[in-house]
């Protein structure tokens, strides 16, 4: 009876997540590359006295096209912020807290989107 040499490829074939990480990996590359220009316009918004006060920040936000990029922003933003900390929750938590942690993620970063959107909103109603 010979014994076949199997190479270790072969043996660790469908014992882990590989290639399950490319789609989280895009997803943190598109949003962060969407949030490069929001975080620019908004910038430069808080620069020119968008934000002075907020009789000014109403009237900023009144308009159509700036309440719906803060908006814009407000997702790609949290949805970022939840892939982040989800990959520093997986790197560096090592105890039982991990799964407290990341279970918690989620649900904390759709709350802070909902309340940002609600207060755009709240802030500067849509006609």
């Amino acid at each position: 009876m010979t014994i076949r040499h199997i190479p270790p490829f072969a043996r660790a074939r469908g014992l882990g997540a590989a290639g399950h990480g490319t789609g989280h990996w895009w997803a943190q590359r598109v949003s962060a590359a969407g949030l490069v220009p929001l975080v620019l316009w908004f910038a430069l918004a808080l620069a020119g006295g968008a934000a002075a006060d907020h009789a000014k920040l109403s009237a900023w936000l009144a308009a159509l096209l700036n309440s719906g990029l803060m908006i814009l922003l407000l997702m790609a933003g949290f949805h970022h912020a939840a892939l982040g900390l989800q990959v520093l929750a997986e790197d560096y938590i090592h105890s039982g807290a991990r799964f407290v942690v990341m279970a918690a993620i989620q649900p904390a970063c759709f709350a802070g989107a909902v309340f940002g959107i609600a207060s755009v909103l709240r802030i500067a109603p849509m006609a």
